[in-house]
């Protein structure tokens, strides 16, 4: 017979059932340890990984925890339990002054910054940084302060070697006998790309088109500095207020175009190119420079520091200026009579030969006048030679009178020129053979030398392609022209066309 009860046999099942949860909270609880145990292994890791020190610190200054690099920042003792840290009585937190910026962000509440000499000296630690900022409740209460410390030895050194550069810099900068500015273009650069991001891709087209944003454009760069060099540049007495700006040549048009290229530079960020430009001192002198521009290094992508530096070169383009004159002179001497200033046969064969060449090219003509004057061997017997020369000279001055360019006249030997009209045909070259001989026949020679001398000419007309196809063939053809008319009794115009009529 059965001794156990239906009472007994659920009290059993019971039991069972809770043994079972039991089991199953133990195992959660197992699980839940071994995952926090996880959690704080990872973020001890984490902590302990950290490129910087991190504590935690409670309201009364104890501290709570913190990772390894901040023990060893802290250099506290491997022994002791670091929750027995005091930041704010800590003597050497005290000493370095750390625990005043502790006291501060309990007492203000708000993230401190603040950068002290390293507590200890190993791995050539000099200098932290610490990042003191407060844990705030969502009601605003304090519940204490969390602490990253870097060390920031090298960034010390950098910034004092900055420091120390800028300084070297600045003494160059001052003390260098070439003209220097440093100026700002940041504003500038900003405002370009702002205008292609509007769209605007052609810039040069956009201010060819809107002269009067280059202005604007100018008035976005600042300057930040000048050297003596540059103050005596642009004259500036002192005393004298000078903002470092130039002030625009005699001529609008070139310092627009500097203009133009300078914020083009900005545009673009090339500085790579020399430039000349023109402007005027404070005092109104015209001054040319040749220019490099630069932007100091680690202001590449801003250009919020450009460095220009200026060579005067005013006496320089004077000379080359000078030295262009010259040559033209020499060359226009070297194509011209020294007597007559008219051109020479040099000149002539050149010129005509060329002439010749066009309008074949563009199916023109070219007419050339052969002349000279009647009896001068009587005027050199009766005056004399050097009054003869004056003639001649007179002679000359008439004939290019009577002449419009591109026409032109040759002195081509003694008493003979060569008057040379583009695209006249032997009509018009015939009428204008007659303005020249009634000019000279009604002119009075070496009136300033006291005598009235009357002279008569005479001249052969020939025309390309009429009567010849070359420079030498034209010529002859003048010439013989002009031989007729002599033979006919001079004084008078003979074209090729009559010549055996």
């Amino acid at each position: 017979m059965n001794q156990d009860s239906p009472k007994s046999g659920l009290q059993l099942s019971e039991r069972d059932e809770l043994l079972r949860r039991i089991q199953e909270l133990e195992e959660r609880c197992r699980r839940a340890e071994d995952a926090l145990r996880i959690s704080e292994e990872r973020n001890r890791l984490l902590g302990d990984s950290a490129p910087f020190g991190i504590f935690v610190i409670e309201n009364e200054g104890r501290v709570f925890g913190a990772n390894q690099k901040m023990l060893n920042m802290l250099d506290w003792p491997s022994d002791r339990d670091v929750t027995e840290l005091n930041v704010l009585q800590y003597p050497p937190l005290v000493d370095s002054g750390v625990a005043e910026s502790f006291q501060l962000c309990l007492e203000k509440r708000t993230r401190i910054v603040s950068d002290h000499t390293c507590l200890r000296t190993a791995d050539g630690c000099e200098y932290l940084r610490y990042h003191i900022c407060p844990v705030l409740e969502t009601d605003g209460r304090l519940s204490g302060i969390i602490t990253f410390v870097e060390d920031v030895t090298e960034l010390k050194l950098a910034e004092e070697t900055i420091k120390a550069s800028e300084k070297k810099y600045r003494l160059l900068f001052e003390s260098a006998p070439v003209a220097m500015i440093e100026r700002d273009a940041g504003d500038l650069k900003r405002h370009l790309e702002q205008l292609r991001a509007e769209g605007i891709s052609d810039l040069h087209g956009y201010f060819n088109q809107n002269p009067q944003e280059v202005a604007r454009c100018m008035g976005l760069i600042k300057t930040i500095d000048c050297n003596t060099a540059f103050l005596d540049l642009m004259e500036a007495q002192t005393g004298d207020e000078f903002d470092g700006e130039f002030r625009p040549s005699n001529n609008a048009e070139d310092f627009m175009r500097m203009a133009r290229e300078i914020i083009l530079m900005v545009a673009d960020g090339n500085f790579s190119d020399e430039r000349e430009a023109t402007f005027m001192t404070l005092k109104g002198t015209q001054k040319s420079i040749l220019g490099k521009s630069l932007p100091l290094s680690g202001h590449e992508d801003t250009l919020t520091r450009i460095i220009i530096a200026m060579i005067d070169i005013t006496k320089r383009k004077q000379a080359e200026e000078a030295l262009r004159a010259s040559e033209q002179r020499f060359r226009e001497q070297a194509l011209r009579d020294n007597l007559t200033g008219l051109f020479n046969r040099r000149y002539l064969y050149q010129s005509l030969t060329d002439l010749i060449e066009n309008a074949k090219a563009n199916g023109s003509v070219v007419s050339v006048i052969f002349m000279d004057l009647d009896h001068f061997k009587s005027v050199v017997d009766t005056y004399g030679h050097l009054n003869g020369s004056r003639t001649i000279k007179e002679v000359g001055t008439t004939i290019r009178e009577t002449l419009e360019k591109p026409a032109y006249a040759v002195a081509y030997a003694g008493d003979e020129f060569v008057v040379v009209l583009p695209d006249f045909d032997q009509v018009q070259a015939a009428e204008q053979a007659k303005k020249i001989q009634a000019r000279i026949s009604s002119h009075v020679f070496l009136r300033d030398q006291g005598f009235e001398v009357r002279i008569r000419s005479s001249f052969g007309v020939a025309t390309f392609p009429y009567h010849a196809d070359d420079m030498t063939n034209l010529l002859a053809t003048a010439d013989h022209a002009l031989f007729d008319a002599k033979g006919s009794g001079k004084d008078t115009v003979k074209s090729a066309k009559d010549i055996g009529s």
